[in-house]
């Protein structure tokens, strides 16, 4: 079982002049599930190398018993700091693919031609795709055998607008990441605001926010 999972190398949050990247807690919990279910993981990001953590998932109210695994976990941090590019990616070297969220992808992953053809190739071949919080915005240019969009006509969650409310960031990221789900034709779906929410539609995996990540990460594994 060889999962594939693809973080963010963006770390600037717009023009606010603070710092982004990708939510610890949603690259920790699932990392966890995935690898004590004994997958082989891969780590990969645009750029490679060691991807920007959103300082804001490093507060002490952020953390959880998987980050706290993780921070001991000497092997894991290494991995984490040695990203393969995504150009250098192939899919079909994967079962499936898990795409942790945090502010960063929306503005990278989103508009990025690898990861766009790499979930098309997965999509293509029925093999899961797994994106939790924000990351559910990398599938905004992705089509399916249909060319419509992947998420067109499929159930779908993600970041909810009154999430992001809450966060103050609706003015600031490129786009909404509910909005965008809805004029794709995604058929979005949300539970309360922080709560724990997924939504499995054929081999596309989607969750609400960080709570969600390791719920995501389960259903993944039952898609394999």
């Amino acid at each position: 079982m060889n999962i594939l999972m693809v973080l963010t190398s963006h770390d600037q949050l717009g023009d606010t002049g603070k710092k982004t990247g990708f939510w610890l807690e949603e690259f920790a919990a699932p990392y966890y599930v995935l690898k004590d279910a004994g997958a082989e993981i891969t780590l990969a990001s645009p750029k490679g190398g060691q991807p920007p953590l959103d300082p804001k998932s490093d507060e002490p109210d952020a953390q959880t018993e998987a980050t706290d695994r993780f921070k001991a976990d000497q092997t894991a941090q290494q991995l984490l700091a040695s990203t393969t590019a995504l150009s250098h990616i192939d899919p079909a070297d994967f079962d499936a693919v898990f795409y942790p969220g945090g502010h960063g992808p929306l503005w990278d992953l989103a508009e990025d031609k690898d990861s766009i053809a790499l979930i098309e190739a997965f999509a293509a071949k029925d093999k899961p795709v797994a994106a939790v919080c924000h990351a559910p915005g990398v599938l905004r240019r992705v089509k399916g055998r249909d060319g419509k969009p992947l998420v067109s006509g499929r159930k779908v969650a993600g970041f909810t607008n009154s999430e992001e409310e809450a966060v103050g960031l609706t003015d600031v990221v490129p786009f909404l990441v509910e909005d965008m789900l809805k004029e794709n034709g995604g058929l979005y779906e949300k539970g309360a605001d922080w709560g724990v929410y997924v939504v499995t539609d054929g081999k596309l995996v989607t969750g609400q926010n960080p709570a969600s990540s390791e719920e995501a990460a389960k259903a993944l594994l039952k898609l394999l």
